[in-house]
Protein backbone atom coordinates (compact mmCIF):
# COMPACT_ATOMS: atom_id res chain seq x y z
CA UNK A 1 0.00 0.00 0.00
CA UNK A 2 1.45 3.69 -0.81
CA UNK A 3 1.27 5.10 2.51
CA UNK A 4 4.10 6.87 2.32
CA UNK A 5 4.94 11.05 1.54
CA UNK A 6 8.92 11.51 0.18
CA UNK A 7 9.27 15.28 0.05
CA UNK A 8 13.13 17.24 -1.04
CA UNK A 9 14.23 20.16 0.92
CA UNK A 10 15.94 21.86 -1.79
CA UNK A 11 18.31 24.19 0.44
CA UNK A 12 20.92 26.56 0.16
CA UNK A 13 23.76 24.08 1.44
CA UNK A 14 21.85 20.83 0.19
CA UNK A 15 18.90 18.71 -0.67
CA UNK A 16 17.29 16.97 2.55
CA UNK A 17 15.31 13.87 1.23
CA UNK A 18 12.62 13.31 4.28
CA UNK A 19 9.86 10.20 4.32
CA UNK A 20 6.97 10.80 6.04
CA UNK A 21 4.20 8.10 7.01
CA UNK A 22 0.70 8.95 6.54
CA UNK A 23 -0.14 9.90 10.06
CA UNK A 24 3.20 12.26 9.79
CA UNK A 25 5.73 10.56 11.77
CA UNK A 26 9.19 10.57 10.06
CA UNK A 27 9.98 7.48 8.76
CA UNK A 28 13.80 8.23 7.75
CA UNK A 29 16.07 11.44 5.58
CA UNK A 30 19.10 11.72 4.48
CA UNK A 31 20.81 14.58 3.49
CA UNK A 32 22.91 15.02 0.13
CA UNK A 33 25.61 18.35 0.02
CA UNK A 34 26.37 20.27 -2.85
CA UNK A 35 28.49 23.09 -3.62
CA UNK A 36 27.81 26.95 -4.02
CA UNK A 37 30.20 29.29 -6.14
CA UNK A 38 31.19 32.59 -6.17
CA UNK A 39 32.29 33.78 -9.00
CA UNK A 40 32.98 37.36 -8.43
CA UNK A 41 32.03 39.93 -5.42
CA UNK A 42 28.20 40.06 -5.04
CA UNK A 43 27.60 36.95 -7.52
CA UNK A 44 26.45 33.55 -5.95
CA UNK A 45 25.69 30.66 -7.97
CA UNK A 46 24.82 27.02 -7.86
CA UNK A 47 25.05 23.86 -10.61
CA UNK A 48 21.62 22.64 -11.59
CA UNK A 49 22.75 19.39 -12.23
CA UNK A 50 24.30 19.09 -8.33
CA UNK A 51 20.36 19.24 -7.74
CA UNK A 52 19.46 16.68 -9.55
CA UNK A 53 22.58 14.17 -8.46
CA UNK A 54 21.45 15.27 -4.99
CA UNK A 55 18.15 14.61 -5.64
CA UNK A 56 19.10 11.17 -7.25
CA UNK A 57 20.95 10.12 -4.97
CA UNK A 58 19.30 11.19 -1.63
CA UNK A 59 16.49 9.73 -3.00
CA UNK A 60 18.34 5.82 -3.77
CA UNK A 61 19.54 5.89 -0.17
CA UNK A 62 16.75 6.57 1.73
CA UNK A 63 14.53 4.00 0.23
CA UNK A 64 17.35 1.68 1.24
CA UNK A 65 18.12 2.63 4.69
CA UNK A 66 14.18 3.26 5.27
CA UNK A 67 13.55 -0.45 3.45
CA UNK A 68 10.71 1.02 1.56
CA UNK A 69 9.25 -0.05 -1.76
CA UNK A 70 9.28 2.23 -4.24
CA UNK A 71 5.58 1.47 -4.94
CA UNK A 72 5.07 2.22 -1.15
CA UNK A 73 5.54 6.11 -2.28
CA UNK A 74 2.43 7.31 -2.40
CA UNK A 75 3.89 11.07 -4.18
CA UNK A 76 6.62 13.10 -4.18
CA UNK A 77 6.75 17.15 -3.07
CA UNK A 78 9.58 19.92 -3.32
CA UNK A 79 10.31 22.87 -0.60
CA UNK A 80 13.17 24.45 -2.33
CA UNK A 81 14.69 27.52 -2.21
CA UNK A 82 13.21 30.73 -3.74
CA UNK A 83 14.07 34.07 -5.76
CA UNK A 84 16.48 32.35 -8.00
CA UNK A 85 17.04 32.32 -12.14
CA UNK A 86 17.68 29.66 -14.06
CA UNK A 87 17.37 29.97 -17.61
CA UNK A 88 16.97 26.89 -19.87
CA UNK A 89 16.30 26.29 -23.12
CA UNK A 90 14.05 24.33 -25.37
CA UNK A 91 14.66 20.71 -23.95
CA UNK A 92 15.13 21.44 -20.39
CA UNK A 93 18.58 21.93 -20.20
CA UNK A 94 20.45 24.58 -17.93
CA UNK A 95 22.08 27.15 -20.09
CA UNK A 96 24.02 28.99 -17.51
CA UNK A 97 24.35 28.45 -13.48
CA UNK A 98 21.50 29.31 -11.23
CA UNK A 99 22.25 33.22 -9.85
CA UNK A 100 20.40 31.96 -6.61
CA UNK A 101 18.63 34.44 -3.46
CA UNK A 102 21.85 35.50 -2.38
CA UNK A 103 23.11 36.54 -5.31
CA UNK A 104 23.03 40.93 -5.29
CA UNK A 105 25.09 41.68 -8.97
CA UNK A 106 21.96 42.99 -10.11
CA UNK A 107 22.20 46.32 -8.36
CA UNK A 108 22.40 49.06 -11.27
CA UNK A 109 19.50 46.60 -13.07
CA UNK A 110 17.40 46.79 -9.88
CA UNK A 111 18.02 50.67 -10.02
CA UNK A 112 16.66 50.84 -13.93
CA UNK A 113 13.39 49.00 -12.69
CA UNK A 114 12.98 51.56 -10.29
CA UNK A 115 13.21 54.30 -12.68
CA UNK A 116 10.35 52.31 -15.11
CA UNK A 117 8.11 51.96 -12.06
CA UNK A 118 7.73 53.47 -9.00
CA UNK A 119 8.12 51.76 -5.55
CA UNK A 120 4.68 52.03 -4.08
CA UNK A 121 3.43 50.65 -7.55
CA UNK A 122 5.51 47.97 -7.89
CA UNK A 123 5.12 46.71 -4.15
CA UNK A 124 1.09 47.34 -4.81
CA UNK A 125 1.02 44.56 -7.38
CA UNK A 126 3.51 42.18 -6.05
CA UNK A 127 3.87 42.64 -2.00
CA UNK A 128 7.57 43.48 -2.43
CA UNK A 129 9.89 46.06 -3.00
CA UNK A 130 11.99 45.88 -6.01
CA UNK A 131 15.09 44.87 -5.38
CA UNK A 132 18.34 43.41 -7.10
CA UNK A 133 17.58 39.90 -4.40
CA UNK A 134 14.47 38.79 -7.13
CA UNK A 135 14.82 36.94 -10.08
CA UNK A 136 13.50 39.98 -12.36
CA UNK A 137 16.75 41.90 -11.44
CA UNK A 138 18.68 38.77 -12.13
CA UNK A 139 17.17 38.08 -15.53
CA UNK A 140 17.54 41.37 -16.27
CA UNK A 141 21.63 41.25 -15.76
CA UNK A 142 21.54 37.79 -17.89
CA UNK A 143 20.22 40.10 -20.64
CA UNK A 144 22.63 42.75 -20.30
CA UNK A 145 25.61 40.70 -19.64
CA UNK A 146 25.05 37.76 -21.82
CA UNK A 147 23.05 38.71 -24.32
CA UNK A 148 23.53 35.55 -26.96
CA UNK A 149 22.31 33.21 -24.01
CA UNK A 150 19.51 35.00 -23.68
CA UNK A 151 18.26 35.24 -26.45
CA UNK A 152 18.08 30.93 -26.53
CA UNK A 153 15.98 31.10 -23.23
CA UNK A 154 12.90 29.29 -23.58
CA UNK A 155 12.35 29.53 -19.51
CA UNK A 156 13.47 31.09 -16.85
CA UNK A 157 12.31 28.65 -13.75
CA UNK A 158 13.38 27.97 -9.85
CA UNK A 159 15.32 25.26 -7.81
CA UNK A 160 12.73 23.00 -7.77
CA UNK A 161 10.80 23.54 -11.62
CA UNK A 162 14.07 21.73 -12.92
CA UNK A 163 13.76 18.94 -10.70
CA UNK A 164 10.00 18.19 -11.58
CA UNK A 165 11.45 18.79 -15.25
CA UNK A 166 13.55 15.99 -14.86
CA UNK A 167 11.27 13.62 -13.05
CA UNK A 168 7.82 14.75 -14.88
CA UNK A 169 9.25 16.31 -18.17
CA UNK A 170 6.56 19.05 -17.80
CA UNK A 171 7.67 22.59 -16.86
CA UNK A 172 5.27 24.18 -14.64
CA UNK A 173 6.08 26.63 -10.83
CA UNK A 174 3.61 27.37 -8.36
CA UNK A 175 1.92 30.46 -6.82
CA UNK A 176 4.89 30.92 -4.04
CA UNK A 177 7.85 30.92 -6.20
CA UNK A 178 6.30 33.20 -8.34
CA UNK A 179 5.58 35.86 -5.59
CA UNK A 180 9.14 35.89 -5.30
CA UNK A 181 9.89 37.19 -8.68
CA UNK A 182 8.98 40.84 -8.72
CA UNK A 183 6.76 39.87 -11.96
CA UNK A 184 3.94 38.56 -10.03
CA UNK A 185 0.58 40.23 -9.23
CA UNK A 186 -0.08 38.99 -6.18
CA UNK A 187 -3.75 39.92 -6.12
CA UNK A 188 -4.58 38.37 -9.54
CA UNK A 189 -2.36 35.29 -8.84
CA UNK A 190 -0.88 35.71 -12.81
CA UNK A 191 2.31 37.41 -14.37
CA UNK A 192 1.85 41.03 -14.25
CA UNK A 193 1.69 42.13 -17.55
CA UNK A 194 2.10 45.86 -16.66
CA UNK A 195 5.63 45.35 -15.15
CA UNK A 196 6.81 43.23 -17.74
CA UNK A 197 6.27 45.81 -20.48
CA UNK A 198 8.23 48.17 -17.96
CA UNK A 199 11.07 45.67 -17.78
CA UNK A 200 10.65 44.67 -21.00
CA UNK A 201 10.52 40.89 -20.43
CA UNK A 202 8.29 39.21 -22.81
CA UNK A 203 5.44 36.67 -20.76
CA UNK A 204 6.73 33.70 -22.82
CA UNK A 205 9.86 33.21 -21.00
CA UNK A 206 8.16 32.61 -17.86
CA UNK A 207 6.66 29.33 -16.54
CA UNK A 208 3.46 28.61 -16.32
CA UNK A 209 1.36 28.81 -12.86
CA UNK A 210 -0.64 26.66 -10.93
CA UNK A 211 -1.44 26.30 -7.31
CA UNK A 212 1.07 24.31 -5.18
CA UNK A 213 -0.96 20.91 -4.79
CA UNK A 214 -1.24 20.87 -8.43
CA UNK A 215 0.09 17.36 -9.95
CA UNK A 216 2.94 18.36 -12.10
CA UNK A 217 2.90 15.16 -13.50
CA UNK A 218 4.46 11.90 -13.43
CA UNK A 219 7.72 10.11 -12.35
CA UNK A 220 8.99 8.76 -16.23
CA UNK A 221 10.65 5.55 -17.09
CA UNK A 222 14.17 7.67 -17.48
CA UNK A 223 13.81 9.10 -14.26
CA UNK A 224 12.96 6.44 -12.24
CA UNK A 225 16.02 4.32 -13.67
CA UNK A 226 17.97 7.35 -11.80
CA UNK A 227 16.15 8.06 -8.83
CA UNK A 228 14.62 4.68 -7.76
CA UNK A 229 11.18 5.66 -7.49
CA UNK A 230 8.89 3.60 -9.59
CA UNK A 231 7.36 4.71 -13.07
CA UNK A 232 4.46 6.31 -12.32
CA UNK A 233 4.88 7.87 -9.14
CA UNK A 234 2.75 11.52 -8.67
CA UNK A 235 4.64 14.59 -8.69
CA UNK A 236 2.66 17.70 -6.75
CA UNK A 237 4.89 20.83 -7.71
CA UNK A 238 5.25 22.07 -3.78
CA UNK A 239 6.30 25.25 -3.08
CA UNK A 240 9.44 27.98 -2.02
CA UNK A 241 10.32 26.92 1.09
CA UNK A 242 8.69 29.75 3.86
CA UNK A 243 5.73 28.85 2.33
CA UNK A 244 6.36 25.19 2.98
CA UNK A 245 7.44 26.38 6.59
CA UNK A 246 4.51 28.04 6.92
CA UNK A 247 2.25 24.99 6.62
CA UNK A 248 5.12 22.77 8.58
CA UNK A 249 4.98 24.85 11.67
CA UNK A 250 1.12 24.80 11.83
CA UNK A 251 0.00 28.24 10.36
CA UNK A 252 -2.61 26.58 7.67
CA UNK A 253 -5.68 28.99 8.88
CA UNK A 254 -6.33 32.78 8.95
CA UNK A 255 -5.04 34.78 12.00
CA UNK A 256 -2.06 31.92 12.65
CA UNK A 257 1.47 32.89 12.79
CA UNK A 258 4.73 31.10 13.36
CA UNK A 259 8.37 32.42 14.43
CA UNK A 260 11.26 30.59 12.54
CA UNK A 261 13.91 31.09 15.19
CA UNK A 262 17.26 30.12 13.13
CA UNK A 263 20.77 31.73 11.60
CA UNK A 264 18.19 34.27 10.09
CA UNK A 265 14.48 34.68 11.37
CA UNK A 266 11.53 35.65 10.20
CA UNK A 267 8.01 35.93 11.24
CA UNK A 268 4.96 35.28 8.95
CA UNK A 269 1.07 35.09 9.55
CA UNK A 270 -1.52 33.02 7.24
CA UNK A 271 -4.73 35.78 6.30
CA UNK A 272 -7.52 36.46 3.48
CA UNK A 273 -5.73 39.13 1.62
CA UNK A 274 -2.23 40.34 1.55
CA UNK A 275 -0.71 42.84 4.16
CA UNK A 276 0.64 46.02 2.63
CA UNK A 277 2.43 48.13 4.75
CA UNK A 278 2.96 52.05 3.89
CA UNK A 279 6.59 52.48 4.67
CA UNK A 280 6.95 48.61 2.71
CA UNK A 281 8.69 47.09 5.71
CA UNK A 282 7.01 43.60 5.15
CA UNK A 283 5.96 41.61 2.54
CA UNK A 284 4.07 38.77 1.40
CA UNK A 285 4.13 35.23 -0.32
CA UNK A 286 1.22 33.11 -1.56
CA UNK A 287 0.26 30.15 0.84
CA UNK A 288 0.62 26.65 -0.42
CA UNK A 289 -2.96 26.77 -0.15
CA UNK A 290 -4.03 29.15 -2.85
CA UNK A 291 -6.51 30.68 -0.59
CA UNK A 292 -4.10 31.79 1.98
CA UNK A 293 -1.22 34.51 1.63
CA UNK A 294 1.89 34.79 4.47
CA UNK A 295 2.50 38.28 5.33
CA UNK A 296 6.38 37.86 6.45
CA UNK A 297 8.99 39.93 7.59
CA UNK A 298 12.71 38.85 8.21
CA UNK A 299 16.02 39.59 9.64
CA UNK A 300 19.25 38.85 8.45
CA UNK A 301 21.12 38.15 12.11
CA UNK A 302 19.08 35.72 14.60
CA UNK A 303 21.16 32.80 15.11
CA UNK A 304 23.75 34.51 13.18
CA UNK A 305 24.28 36.85 16.33
CA UNK A 306 24.43 33.98 18.79
CA UNK A 307 27.03 32.09 16.68
CA UNK A 308 28.89 35.56 15.70
CA UNK A 309 29.24 36.28 20.12
CA UNK A 310 29.96 32.55 21.09
CA UNK A 311 32.83 32.32 18.49
CA UNK A 312 34.03 35.96 18.82
CA UNK A 313 33.75 36.69 22.97
CA UNK A 314 33.10 33.27 23.96
CA UNK A 315 36.50 31.18 24.04
CA UNK A 316 36.41 30.24 27.79
CA UNK A 317 32.87 28.64 27.44
CA UNK A 318 33.85 27.33 23.97
CA UNK A 319 36.79 25.10 25.62
CA UNK A 320 34.59 24.20 28.97
CA UNK A 321 32.33 22.81 26.69
CA UNK A 322 34.55 20.09 25.12
CA UNK A 323 36.12 19.02 27.74
CA UNK A 324 32.38 18.64 29.50
CA UNK A 325 31.34 16.94 26.29
CA UNK A 326 28.00 19.65 25.73
CA UNK A 327 26.70 22.51 23.82
CA UNK A 328 29.05 25.90 24.20
CA UNK A 329 25.62 27.23 24.37
CA UNK A 330 24.45 25.24 27.07
CA UNK A 331 27.05 27.37 29.41
CA UNK A 332 26.29 30.81 27.42
CA UNK A 333 22.17 30.27 28.41
CA UNK A 334 23.19 29.62 32.18
CA UNK A 335 25.51 33.03 32.49
CA UNK A 336 22.25 34.73 30.50
CA UNK A 337 19.81 33.25 32.87
CA UNK A 338 21.36 35.03 35.74
CA UNK A 339 20.80 38.36 34.67
CA UNK A 340 17.47 40.09 34.95
CA UNK A 341 14.92 41.18 31.82
CA UNK A 342 16.87 43.97 30.69
CA UNK A 343 20.34 43.19 31.03
CA UNK A 344 21.18 45.58 33.11
CA UNK A 345 20.39 48.36 30.87
CA UNK A 346 22.49 47.08 27.68
CA UNK A 347 21.09 46.97 24.22
CA UNK A 348 21.80 44.47 21.49
CA UNK A 349 21.15 45.97 17.89
CA UNK A 350 21.65 43.03 15.24
CA UNK A 351 22.39 44.18 12.29
CA UNK A 352 25.65 41.68 11.46
CA UNK A 353 24.77 41.73 7.72
CA UNK A 354 23.08 44.94 7.39
CA UNK A 355 19.04 44.26 7.89
CA UNK A 356 15.84 43.77 5.16
CA UNK A 357 13.11 44.02 6.57
CA UNK A 358 12.27 45.67 9.07
CA UNK A 359 14.83 48.35 8.17
CA UNK A 360 16.05 47.70 4.90
CA UNK A 361 19.43 49.08 5.57
CA UNK A 362 21.98 47.30 4.01
CA UNK A 363 24.53 49.31 5.81
CA UNK A 364 23.05 48.78 9.66
CA UNK A 365 26.02 47.19 11.64
CA UNK A 366 25.27 45.55 14.95
CA UNK A 367 26.14 47.70 18.24
CA UNK A 368 26.21 47.11 21.90
CA UNK A 369 24.98 50.32 23.52
CA UNK A 370 25.43 50.71 27.54
CA UNK A 371 27.82 49.09 28.53
CA UNK A 372 29.53 49.74 31.86
CA UNK A 373 32.30 49.23 34.07
CA UNK A 374 29.34 46.87 36.15
CA UNK A 375 28.37 44.91 32.41
CA UNK A 376 28.82 41.14 33.35
CA UNK A 377 29.25 38.37 30.65
CA UNK A 378 25.80 36.91 31.39
CA UNK A 379 23.81 40.62 30.47
CA UNK A 380 25.95 40.67 27.28
CA UNK A 381 25.12 37.01 26.63
CA UNK A 382 21.34 37.79 27.59
CA UNK A 383 21.43 41.58 25.81
CA UNK A 384 22.15 39.37 22.06
CA UNK A 385 18.72 37.17 22.34
CA UNK A 386 16.95 40.23 23.84
CA UNK A 387 18.11 42.48 20.81
CA UNK A 388 17.09 39.50 18.11
CA UNK A 389 13.50 39.77 20.14
CA UNK A 390 12.99 43.29 20.04
CA UNK A 391 13.98 43.45 16.47
CA UNK A 392 11.33 41.04 16.05
CA UNK A 393 8.77 42.68 17.60
CA UNK A 394 9.20 45.35 15.13
CA UNK A 395 7.85 43.11 12.02
CA UNK A 396 5.04 41.91 14.57
CA UNK A 397 3.58 44.90 15.42
CA UNK A 398 3.56 45.73 11.45
CA UNK A 399 1.48 42.33 10.98
CA UNK A 400 -0.59 43.09 14.28
CA UNK A 401 -2.12 46.19 12.34
CA UNK A 402 -3.88 43.62 9.90
CA UNK A 403 -5.02 40.90 12.59
CA UNK A 404 -4.84 40.46 16.13
CA UNK A 405 -1.96 37.56 16.65
CA UNK A 406 -2.45 36.34 20.42
CA UNK A 407 0.30 33.30 19.82
CA UNK A 408 2.72 32.23 17.60
CA UNK A 409 4.65 29.01 16.96
CA UNK A 410 8.20 28.75 17.20
CA UNK A 411 10.09 26.22 15.22
CA UNK A 412 13.87 26.24 13.86
CA UNK A 413 16.77 25.46 16.12
CA UNK A 414 16.78 28.66 17.87
CA UNK A 415 13.40 26.96 19.70
CA UNK A 416 14.96 23.66 21.04
CA UNK A 417 16.44 25.97 24.15
CA UNK A 418 14.42 26.96 26.49
CA UNK A 419 15.97 30.43 27.68
CA UNK A 420 15.43 32.11 24.43
CA UNK A 421 11.50 31.42 23.60
CA UNK A 422 10.91 32.79 27.42
CA UNK A 423 12.80 35.74 26.40
CA UNK A 424 10.55 36.34 23.51
CA UNK A 425 7.27 35.05 25.04
CA UNK A 426 8.04 38.29 27.25
CA UNK A 427 9.03 40.70 24.69
CA UNK A 428 6.47 40.12 22.72
CA UNK A 429 4.05 39.14 25.62
CA UNK A 430 2.65 36.63 23.67
CA UNK A 431 1.79 32.92 24.29
CA UNK A 432 4.40 30.87 22.41
CA UNK A 433 3.85 27.70 21.15
CA UNK A 434 6.86 24.95 20.60
CA UNK A 435 5.79 21.71 18.80
CA UNK A 436 7.07 18.61 18.18
CA UNK A 437 8.93 18.87 14.98
CA UNK A 438 11.09 21.97 14.70
CA UNK A 439 13.96 22.09 12.21
CA UNK A 440 11.71 19.28 10.08
CA UNK A 441 8.49 21.75 9.91
CA UNK A 442 9.64 22.66 5.79
CA UNK A 443 9.65 19.57 4.65
CA UNK A 444 6.81 18.39 6.34
CA UNK A 445 5.18 21.38 5.06
CA UNK A 446 5.90 19.81 1.26
CA UNK A 447 5.06 16.05 2.56
CA UNK A 448 1.50 17.36 3.06
CA UNK A 449 1.13 19.48 -0.14
CA UNK A 450 1.76 16.25 -2.00
CA UNK A 451 -0.81 14.49 0.79
CA UNK A 452 -3.59 17.47 -0.10
CA UNK A 453 -2.61 17.05 -3.85
CA UNK A 454 -3.21 13.64 -4.08
CA UNK A 455 -6.69 13.62 -2.16
CA UNK A 456 -4.77 11.82 0.83
CA UNK A 457 -5.76 14.52 3.14
CA UNK A 458 -8.61 16.32 2.81
CA UNK A 459 -7.04 20.12 3.20
CA UNK A 460 -3.85 21.73 5.05
CA UNK A 461 -5.73 21.46 8.54
CA UNK A 462 -4.74 18.15 8.83
CA UNK A 463 -1.38 20.16 10.00
CA UNK A 464 -2.38 20.46 13.19
CA UNK A 465 -3.00 16.97 13.95
CA UNK A 466 0.31 16.13 12.32
CA UNK A 467 2.70 18.56 13.73
CA UNK A 468 0.95 18.86 17.48
CA UNK A 469 2.22 21.57 20.46
CA UNK A 470 5.24 19.77 22.28
CA UNK A 471 5.20 22.91 24.85
CA UNK A 472 4.19 26.31 25.97
CA UNK A 473 5.06 29.01 27.10
CA UNK A 474 3.21 31.58 28.33
CA UNK A 475 4.32 35.69 29.04
CA UNK A 476 5.15 37.11 32.13
CA UNK A 477 2.94 39.83 32.73
CA UNK A 478 6.07 40.89 35.20
CA UNK A 479 8.36 41.90 32.73
CA UNK A 480 6.07 43.69 30.20
CA UNK A 481 6.97 47.15 31.66
CA UNK A 482 10.74 46.42 31.11
CA UNK A 483 10.74 45.37 27.92
CA UNK A 484 8.39 48.08 26.75
CA UNK A 485 10.77 50.44 28.05
CA UNK A 486 13.89 48.88 26.38
CA UNK A 487 12.05 48.02 22.77
CA UNK A 488 11.29 52.17 22.79
CA UNK A 489 15.01 52.70 23.42
CA UNK A 490 15.99 50.12 21.11
CA UNK A 491 14.12 51.59 17.97
CA UNK A 492 15.61 55.23 19.25
CA UNK A 493 18.99 53.77 19.12
CA UNK A 494 18.60 52.45 15.78
CA UNK A 495 17.44 55.92 14.61
CA UNK A 496 20.07 57.51 16.17
CA UNK A 497 22.61 55.47 14.38
CA UNK A 498 21.65 55.32 10.69
CA UNK A 499 23.60 58.43 9.88
CA UNK A 500 26.62 56.83 11.44
CA UNK A 501 26.26 53.68 9.47
CA UNK A 502 26.27 55.32 6.32
CA UNK A 503 29.22 57.05 7.21
CA UNK A 504 31.05 53.80 8.36
CA UNK A 505 30.10 52.36 5.05
CA UNK A 506 31.56 54.77 2.96
CA UNK A 507 34.57 54.06 5.24
CA UNK A 508 34.65 50.81 4.45
CA UNK A 509 34.33 51.20 0.98
CA UNK A 510 37.67 53.72 0.97
CA UNK A 511 39.72 50.94 2.98
CA UNK A 512 38.46 48.28 0.56
CA UNK A 513 39.32 50.34 -2.36
CA UNK A 514 36.00 50.12 -3.98
CA UNK A 515 35.41 53.66 -4.55
CA UNK A 516 37.40 53.44 -7.79
CA UNK A 517 35.12 50.46 -8.73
Amino acid sequence: MADYLLAHDLGTSGNKAVLYRADGTLAASALYEYPTLYPFSGAVEQEPEKWWEAVCGSTKKLLAEASVSPNEIAAVSFSAQMMGCLLVDREGEPLRNMLIWADTRAGSQEAWMRRQVQDERGYQITGHRISSSYSAAKLLWVKEHEPELYKKCWKMIHAKDYIIYKLTGNLVSDYSDASGTNLFDLVKKEWSQELLDAFEISKDILPELHPSTDIAGKVTAEAAGLTGLAEGTPVVIGGGDGSCACVGAGVVKEGSAYNVLGSSSWISTACREPVFDEKMRTFNWVHLDPELYTPCGTMQAAGYSYNWYRNTLCGEEREKAQELGISAYELINEKAAESRPGAGGLLYLPYLLGERSPRWNPDARGSLIGLSITTSKGDISRAILEGVGYNLKVILDILQRQQKIEELILIGGGAKGRLWPRILADIWQKRILVPEYLEEATSMGAAVCAGVGIGMYGDFSVMERLNRTASVIEPDPKNAAVYEQMYDMFNESYEALVNVYGRLAEYRRTEEGEEDR
